[in-house]
């Protein structure tokens, strides 16, 4: 007899933004029973929607003013209100600028400011920058015993930035396995810690 097998994701929140907020996987075998799985991220639904919602605020403003336009290149993380900073500047003034915008943004109450004063990377290496995100979140799901639906990942220029609401031994367990993946340069720890 042959087995039909099927898998069902349904997504129940925003876009991924690199972690995964709520999905229940439904697994079912013809002549077998139904099974499933519910992967939580730790934020509840309203903190996922108030993180969106200031990632759009926060990115529209940057995108749109007149000094940053010209003068760097910032990508803007946010989860569990923390925001993180990411790119280039051209000087310090520019990257201050950058951080009092974000500062301002509704349910953002804390903002790393990883933004170096550098020319704007170019866009072959932020699509390697993209490449090595897919490689590290790929190796992260797939690590025995860490939690990886609570983190984020974040990669600008090679540095690999960790987000996310976890266990010093997880924030242990997850920077060893990032930094074990090839083109990583270097792993920052951006985490909030449960006790």
């Amino acid at each position: 007899m042959r087995k039909i097998i099927t898998l069902t994701v349904i997504l129940l929140a925003y876009p991924l933004y690199g972690c995964v907020p709520a999905v229940i996987v439904v697994g079912s075998v013809a002549s077998a029973s139904v099974g499933g799985a519910v992967i939580y991220d730790k934020r509840g639904f309203k903190t996922m929607n108030q993180d969106h919602l200031a990632h759009s605020i926060a990115t529209n403003a940057l995108k749109h003013d007149p000094l940053l336009i010209d003068h760097a290149h910032i990508s803007l993380s946010v989860f569990n209100h923390i925001g993180l900073l990411v790119g280039q500047a051209q000087t310090e003034a520019v990257r201050e600028h950058a951080y009092q915008i974000v500062t301002h943004v509704p349910h953002i109450h804390r903002v790393y400011n990883e933004i170096t004063i550098a020319p704007p990377t170019t866009t072959t290496k932020r699509a390697n920058d993209a490449w090595v995100a897919t490689k590290v979140r790929t190796v992260l799901l797939s690590k025995p015993g860490l939690h990886s639906t609570n983190l984020k990942v974040v990669v600008d220029n090679g540095v690999v930035y960790l987000m996310g609401n976890v266990t010093r031994g997880q924030a242990d367990l997850a920077a060893d396995t990032a930094r074990r993946v090839s083109g990583v340069m270097k792993v920052v720890k951006v985490f909030e810690y449960d006790e």
